[in-house]
């Protein structure tokens, strides 16, 4: 309870000591300090300065369609709390799916996501260059249409989540000359470990965090919509060398929670027990120093190789506490506890083919994940990869069309339960579990630079990995036909 209270409060405390640290050479900032080093946009304003721009200052709703900001300025009030190094921000994902065949019935579900985001630069006020301050917070609102119409284990959605209002992230970074930063708070492991640009493309939630943590680790792992308090230190080692790592929460929930998301139902628990340990090597070129692909030389290419380990205790898949499996008359119940688990994963992230407009290109991707721990894991193995096409057609610059594909595989110890349920439970219906598979086809469609709307189509093969449907206990889940439309929009 100590430690939690410790690691909670050191966001707080670094930020305050950073603050009386710059207080000398923050207060000779003067009050009409120029925004240009936060404001991307200030250099242009100074440039059109003579123009009026009461008409553009609300975006979209000033007939400023070209904003990268459906409300604009705001008024005047970004550039306002620029100037002192704050910067909201304000997303809203709204999308609706549904299953034409398949699963345990029929039918849409409509769900959404708001995300609210305060950054703090601390250069402009107080002098302190490299620090910044984060804190988000989520609406989650919507029906779950993978929990209630199709059982699978890698679901359509990345935001389908139970419906909430809740605290994201709570961090604080500070950066030492560009070389080596930390972050300390509350954070969310999907926004910096694994991440595959190509992926970011797709809907299905395997495309984001990988599905072999989220099956595996409690409630998911520290990963949307939880976060775990934790330390992460980054090192660019060269240009082209980067190494991340850090040390977390072992559970973004209460101990031995059952209720997953629900056991933090506002994000701000902050539960402190063992710790996840997470380490990535990341080797990146072919772009500059902003990230930005070249227009000549190598083709852009990442590649990523990570583990990660969690020193909590898990539960068995087959056997309780006195040896007995779980799956026979005479079994307590409670699954014996194992020490420990772990994952190996690796990325590979590379541009195949640039045409001579280099706005227009093809990327594919690969991600394997797997642990040898096959007694406490329900997964041991998961890969999913895919293809992007960036401008698929002239005059479409910013659209995106992809082929993508995941598969989570069952490990030996679920397998076995589901033998043994077969042997003790001979009247019920248990089929042994395989893999489940899912096949997507994306298309990212840009109206304006502020909003984005996205068909998606995918088949799911196999679904839970080949699970009994309780509608009608002696079939499988047959395989499920997904369609869905989400719209992204910046304010």
């Amino acid at each position: 309870m100590e430690l939690r209270k410790v690691l909670l409060a050191a966001t707080a405390i670094a930020f305050v000591c950073a603050m009386s640290a710059a207080a000398v050479p923050g207060a000779a900032l003067a009050a009409d300090a120029s925004p240009a080093s936060n404001d991307g946009k200030s250099d242009a304003s100074k440039s059109d300065a003579g123009k009026s721009t009461a008409n553009t200052s609300f975006g979209v709703l000033s007939g400023d369609w070209q904003n990268a900001n459906f409300l604009g300025d705001v008024g005047g009030a970004r550039p306002a709390i620029a100037k002192y190094g704050i910067t909201l921000s304000l997303t809203v994902n709204a999308e609706a799916f549904g299953n034409a065949s398949g699963g345990v019935r029929q039918g849409f579900e409509a769900n959404g996501l708001t995300t609210a985001t305060l950054q703090w630069n601390t250069q402009p006020l107080f002098g302190l260059a490299g620090g910044l301050l984060n804190v988000s917070g989520m609406h989650i609102y919507g029906g779950q249409l993978s929990a209630a119409n199709l059982l699978n284990l890698q679901t359509v959605t990345g935001i389908e989540a139970a419906p909430s209002l809740r605290l994201w992230e709570l961090w604080y970074q500070q950066k030492f000359n560009d070389v080596f930063d930390v972050k300390i708070g509350e954070q969310s492991l999907d926004q910096e470990f694994m991440t595959s640009q190509s992926a970011s493309a797709f809907l299905n939630s395997a495309m984001g965090w990988g599905a072999l943590p989220a099956l595996n680790l409690p409630a998911g792992g520290p990963a949307y919509p939880l976060a775990s308090l934790g330390v992460r230190g980054r090192a660019h080692v060269s240009d082209q060398v980067t190494v991340v790592g850090g040390v977390f929460s072992g559970t973004p929930v209460p101990l031995y929670s059952t209720d997953g998301q629900l056991s933090n139902p506002n994000g701000v628990s902050f539960p402190l027990a063992g710790v996840l340990a997470i380490a990535e090597l990341q080797y990146a070129f072919g772009t500059d120093s902003s990230g930005k692909p070249l227009t000549s030389g190598p083709l852009p290419g990442t590649y990523k190789i990570g583990a990660w380990y969690d020193n909590l205790s898990f539960d068995s898949q087959q056997y309780d506490t006195i040896g007995v499996p779980l799956a026979s008359p005479d079994s307590n119940g409670v699954p014996a506890g194992r020490q420990g688990n772990y994952s190996i994963y690796a990325l590979a992230d590379q541009t195949i083919w640039r045409a001579a407009d280099p706005n227009r290109f093809v990327t594919a991707f690969v991600r394997p994940m797997f642990t040898t721990l096959q007694d406490r894991n329900l997964i041991s193995f998961s890969i999913n990869g895919g293809l992007t096409l960036h401008q698929p057609f002239a005059g479409r610059d910013n659209d995106t069309f992809g082929l993508g594909f995941g598969v989570v595989q069952v490990s030996d110890g679920a397998r076995n339960f589901d033998r043994q349920t077969q042997f003790y439970q001979p009247d019920n219906y248990t089929p042994v579990r395989g893999a489940e598979t899912f096949i997507e086809a994306t298309y990212q469609m840009q109206l304006l630079p502020s909003v984005q709307i996205q068909p998606d189509v995918q088949y799911v093969i196999n679904p839970g990995a080949g699970i009994a449907n309780p509608n009608e206990p002696y079939q499988k889940v047959k395989n499920e036909w997904v369609l869905g439309l989400r719209t992204n929009i910046t304010f």
